[in-house]
């Protein structure tokens, strides 16, 4: 029998059992009262069931609590883990002594609370709350309620929003996870969560199995605990983590933001650390971290004064300013480096500090924790105490104080591109000055280079220059403008390497361009590169357009083009990686698009419209993007948006304010009339674009494809009829009902509308785009009936008088970028 079959779920919002009477609604158990098996208590939002269950394939019986009608149904507490019934006939039982007990078919006590209330109290109850927690309580709401005893200073595979992990100083309880044995044996397992909960030890956790460290995250930055690898919670909207120390405790602990969502952290029985999130009413959860991860995961893999990067192989290798104790010595997985310093430390006058950037903090073990310190306080600290060997700041959040003093080795260092911290190490005298006049020497043969090739470069571009002059008169400026991009060029060997070899395992998808594959550069960055393909529709025209239109670009809500590839038959592009990918990926996507609310939807909103100000009159060039669309919209790891893709763009003169073009280029469901009919473009172009963005991004639905059940029109015209009738809420995505704004979904439909008139006139220019988002302005104009594409005996006609020209239903390409 499973847990569901085994489990009869009421539907009241609460219950009271009483013995060998039937059930009343209530959610706490009574003095004197029990619950059976084959009986359930839920909180009294319905969103925690507890009972009797069977894990897995056992015939052994559990107490438990899990989350209600969640697929899958996850477990959060366990009773009796290491006491099961062999059958059905348990029951629970409150005395008057404020003790919860398990007793079997024949009465014996099998698991107790072993809690017990001093003084007189009326009412005791057990009570299963909305976050999970059981408590065992005074339930006379004429006195102040005084809980005897909770689940959550229990825990045992899972943590909650809300719980406690850490030490109470006064009673000596530490509270920390401990994983099941095995998917159905919820007994403690070999592996635990704990927090370094010392006084005066900076925070931070460990995941071990029995007393041997796997991995450690953290340390805590201030907002959130810096690892795992492949998390990011300071953009995960679901809730936030605080640490508390005090004289009487230390302890983590995390709230939810919304009742709408909530997380749950788990270790499970074979060692990992998983996070998971879900947000209700939709039933799933979704897995979103998992640690380790990678071979850098794993603790103190490199040795003191070692660091880790996935990035190379061998992973390990030493910090500067150490070295290998000999060439040929190695921990016996032969991939982990012993590190020594190349010269003693003297405590000399010249001793300083060599700063090592995008790193995971070593561990705070051995470290002494100041949190009114600045970092230049912090530097003469550590300077003064020939003992000290490193220092930092961990406080990541702005004009965060905070020192790190650590003493003795550094462990369980790892590059950290995305989310890592300054290191300052200390070094001798001697090896400073000689890793300074490394770096002279660098520059003087970088200059001396420089200035060779710049010579060589000279003469060979007047030569060229003489060539192309002759030869190609039309087209001398494309070379040109390629010599002139502000951007590095990068050798093919380095992006291969970044890359693996443009491994399938790091590709990270294909538009109309080519494959695009994710990659990590020696010194950590993470990048995106984006290879032409030998098929693509774009050719080397698109190529030049966008490496000249990206490079002369600088502004936080574009993608960061950090340089370009051309060799042989190969052309690729380096962008900085967006580790959310696109828009598009979200907003389509039925599980992913709940990780979208509405703040954060609002505020995708406002970054592209200040994107495009920016590309339309802040930048030194006035750029139309012509390709604006919910795929080339990147996030990154703040869910900030970030214009993507300028294949296709065109830069105007300062004087100019439209263009005419015979082929049309550009998305279907973007493209604005006057430019599919009459080849007409400027920036009102990309403001049709950003309207349907707008209404899109509001609704969760794309425009081409979309056609209401009760008409023909696509989204443009349904969001027009929803607001002619007053009903523009109606158009708001389904999983926004709980967290939206009602004065910004209806400004952004009305915004929507306006940007997507018929006539480019009738649209608002970009800076008035920008105040109305902002709400400046006392009212906004009416819209009028706007430029949508009427879906008739399956053909697509537009609302314009002029004939609409043929377009293909992917991005076509024609370049002209002046």
């Amino acid at each position: 029998m499973d847990m569901n079959q085994a489990i009869m779920l009421l539907t009241h919002t609460t219950f009271f059992f009483l013995m060998q009477t039937t059930c009343r609604s209530s959610d706490t158990i009574s003095v004197h009262q029990n619950i059976s098996d084959g009986e359930t208590i839920v909180s009294g939002n319905a969103k925690f069931e507890l009972g009797f269950f069977s894990p897995g394939s056992s015939k052994s019986r559990y107490l438990g609590i899990w989350f209600k009608n969640t697929s899958p149904q996850m477990v959060v507490w366990v009773a009796n883990r290491e006491t099961p019934l062999i059958d059905s006939s348990g029951a629970v039982k409150l005395d008057n002594q404020g003790n919860l007990s398990i007793v079997n078919g024949s009465g014996k006590v099998v698991w107790s609370s072993n809690s017990s209330a001093s003084g007189t109290y009326i009412d005791l109850v057990a009570q299963l709350l909305d976050t999970g927690n059981l408590v065992i309580k005074n339930g006379n709401k004429t006195n102040d309620e005084i809980v005897i005893w909770q689940s959550f200073d229990y825990p045992g595979d899972t943590s909650l929003a809300g719980m406690k992990l850490g030490k109470n100083f006064i009673t000596g309880r530490e509270t920390y996870q401990t994983s099941w044995r095995s998917a159905e044996d919820p007994s403690p397992g070999e592996y635990t969560l704990k927090v370094l909960a010392v006084k005066g030890k900076f925070q931070q956790v460990y995941l071990r199995r029995s007393s041997v460290i796997e991995t450690r995250v953290g340390p805590y930055n201030g907002i959130s605990f810096s690892g795992p690898a492949n998390y990011a919670p300071d953009a995960n909207p679901t809730a936030v983590s605080y640490v508390i120390e005090n004289q009487n405790e230390i302890y983590i602990i995390y709230i939810s933001k919304s009742n709408t969502s909530t997380l749950r952290v788990i270790v499970t029985p074979n060692g990992k650390l998983e996070i998971w999130v879900i947000k209700f009413p939709n039933p799933e959860w979704m897995l979103i971290a998992t640690s380790p991860v990678d071979y850098c995961d794993n603790y103190g893999v490199c040795g003191p004064y070692g660091i880790c990067t996935t990035a190379t192989s061998p992973n390990c290798g030493c910090l500067k300013g150490f070295e290998l104790k000999h060439a040929d010595e190695t921990s016996p997985n032969n991939n982990t480096s012993v590190c020594r310093r190349s010269i003693a430390l003297d405590c000399g006058p010249g001793e300083g500090f060599l700063k090592f950037s995008s790193v995971k903090l070593p561990d705070t073990e051995n470290a002494v924790f100041s949190s009114n310190m600045s970092l230049l306080d912090c530097e003469v600290a550590c300077r003064n105490n020939c003992s000290c060997t490193a220092y930092a700041n961990p406080n990541i959040t702005p004009g965060g104080l905070g020192c790190l003093l650590w003493y003795g080795g550094l462990i369980d260092i790892r590059v950290f591109p995305q989310r890592g911290q300054d290191l300052y190490v200390r070094l001798a005298a001697s090896e400073l000055l000689e890793l300074n006049s490394i770096f002279r020497r660098r520059k003087q043969v970088v200059l001396v280079v420089t200035l060779s090739i710049s010579a060589v470069l000279t003469l060979l571009g007047l030569i060229l220059a003489l060539y192309i002059r002759r030869k190609w008169k039309k087209s001398s400026g494309s070379s040109s403008q390629m010599v002139n991009a502000e951007v590095p060029l990068f050798g093919l060997s380095r992006i291969s390497r970044a890359t693996n070899a443009f491994s399938v395992e790091n590709k990270l998808g294909e538009g109309g361009f080519g494959p695009v594959y994710k990659g990590v550069l020696e010194e950590g960055q993470e990048i995106a590169v984006k290879r032409l393909s030998t098929s693509s529709q774009q050719g080397l025209d698109e190529f030049k357009n966008e490496v000249i239109c990206i490079a002369k670009l600088q502004h936080r809500n574009l993608v960061k083009l950090l340089g370009y590839c051309i060799q042989g038959d190969e052309k690729m592009l380096i962008y900085e990686y967006m580790l959310n990918k696109s828009l598009d990926s979200f907003l389509y996507d039925e599980s992913k698009k709940l990780l979208l609310d509405w703040p954060p939807r609002f505020h995708i909103i406002h970054g592209i419209a200040r994107g495009l100000l920016y590309l339309h009159q802040d930048s030194r060039l006035k750029v139309v993007h012509r390709d604006l669309k919910s795929g080339n919209i990147l996030l990154d790891h703040h869910m900030r948006p970030k214009i993507a893709d300028f294949g296709l763009a065109r830069m105007f003169k300062e004087d100019e304010s439209e263009a005419n073009t015979k082929r049309v280029v550009g998305t279907l469901g973007y493209i604005s009339p006057e430019y599919a009919t009459n080849g007409l473009y400027s920036v009102k172009s990309d403001i049709f674009s950003f309207g349907v963005l707008v209404l899109e991004i509001v609704s969760g639905k794309k425009n081409r494809g979309f056609v209401h059940e009760d008409h023909d029109d696509n989204l443009l015209g349904h969001a027009w009829r929803l607001y002619k009738e007053g009903r523009s809420l109606d158009l708001i995505d389904e999983c926004l009902r709980a967290s939206y704004s009602t004065c910004e979904v209806l400004r952004s439909v009305h915004i929507g509308l306006l940007c997507v008139q018929q006539r480019a006139k009738d649209r608002p220019d970009t800076p008035a785009v920008v105040a109305m988002l902002s709400g400046e302005g006392s009212s906004l104009p009416s819209p009028k009936r706007p430029a949508f594409f009427i879906h008739q005996e399956g053909e697509i006609k537009s609302t314009s008088t002029t004939p609409l020209l043929s377009v293909n239903g992917v991005t076509l390409s024609q370049v002209d970028c002046r």
